[in-house]
């Protein structure tokens, strides 16, 4: 799956729109996860507990995306974006969405 955050993919033609296609995952930090972060902030610096945790949301709602998108028949998507949102203290929603396409190189 080609994914782009532009509306284009280079060096190809897109041949169909396909439509809106999204990944959606929801997280919450655990309270030994919550413990080292505290520890960490602490000494200041990167909060090493907490990117892991970001970075692995991002990664399981993008994978939801393209599974989103090749199930519509795609094969790249334009427009890629991230949206993260807090539903209650300590949960978050983490939304990966684009447009489906289809093209031809």
């Amino acid at each position: 799956m080609k994914v782009s955050t532009t509306n284009e993919i280079p060096g190809a033609t897109i041949v169909r729109h396909i439509g809106l296609v999204r990944g959606i995952t929801v997280r919450s930090r655990s309270a030994l996860g919550n413990f080292a972060g505290g520890i960490q902030s602490l000494f200041g610096g990167k909060l090493t507990v907490f990117v892991t945790l970001a970075e692995t949301a991002r990664q399981e709602a993008f994978e939801h995306l393209c599974q989103h998108a090749a199930e519509a028949g795609a094969n790249a998507i334009i427009g890629m974006r991230y949206d993260a949102n807090e539903i209650m203290e300590g949960i978050t929603e983490v939304l990966a969405y684009g447009t489906a396409v289809v093209v031809s190189e």
